[in-house]
């Protein structure tokens, strides 16, 4: 697996994303800076980390939308290539039109940092391969705009297209308003692209990939990435 990790000012979740992905593929991921105007020869996969690109002025992901480095991450996607959003990356991907919708802030006006169950949806995508229809995780979100709003029709083609990939719920996988910590519409928490090769997602699953830390429900996202861009080559 060959990935490249975008590194933007004010982006502040680059090393712990590149360092999940050493740990799972066992291969060092390239540090793309903004202003690079090209992707890595060969690269298979492109993160775009968490953190707080630009401070989060004007809104978040905006102005790192407009970046020269995206220009390069739109016309990979074009050509099927896998692209994962991370919290201000699932903000980034959004605000550059790679994904529908946008990140509004918190129902309750507050930073949410906490750990949480998400519900996958499906399990046939690169992304999800690594976890069960059905399955219930646990992983961590912090982020005061993860509120994913998008107009009716958007939503219901969202719906409709199975594009809805992980659902803020309870533990035993009820979608519950009580669980779902942001307000985000139908509780979504991560969507995909008509293609299915682009995913923007709020929590951090890069954050729970070792025993160390107590839980590694995170780890299906990236070994399942791992596993079919190897079978893939």
């Amino acid at each position: 697996m060959k990935a490249a990790v975008l590194v933007f000012p004010g982006i502040n979740r680059e090393r712990d994303m590149a360092r999940t992905l050493r740990l799972v593929s066992g291969k060092e991921p390239a540090m793309v800076w903004h202003a690079d105007h090209e992707l890595p020869a060969g690269t298979d996969l492109v993160v775009v980390p968490g953190g707080f690109s630009y401070g989060d002025y004007l809104r978040c992901g905006a102005i790192a939308a407009r970046s020269p480095i995206m220009n390069a991450v739109r016309s990979f996607a074009a050509k099927g290539g896998l692209v994962l959003g991370v919290c201000n990356g699932f903000q980034i991907l959004c605000e550059s039109g790679l994904l529908p919708g946008v990140l509004m802030r918190n129902e309750n006006l507050r930073f949410i940092c906490r750990d949480v169950f998400l519900k996958v949806e499906r399990s046939d995508l690169p992304f999800t391969r690594g976890y069960n229809a059905g399955q219930v995780i646990r992983v961590p979100v912090a982020h005061g705009e993860g509120n994913y709003i998008a107009d009716g029709e958007t939503i219901a083609r969202l719906e409709g297209e199975g594009r809805v990939v992980f659902r803020y719920a309870s533990p035993d996988g009820m979608i519950d308003p009580n669980w779902n910590h942001n307000g985000a519409i139908n509780a979504i928490a991560g969507i995909v692209n008509e293609g299915g090769n682009v995913l923007g997602m709020m929590p951090h699953p890069e954050n729970h990939v070792e025993a160390i830390v107590g839980n590694t429900d995170g780890r299906g996202l990236f070994a399942g990435l791992a596993e079919a861009l190897e079978k893939a080559a």
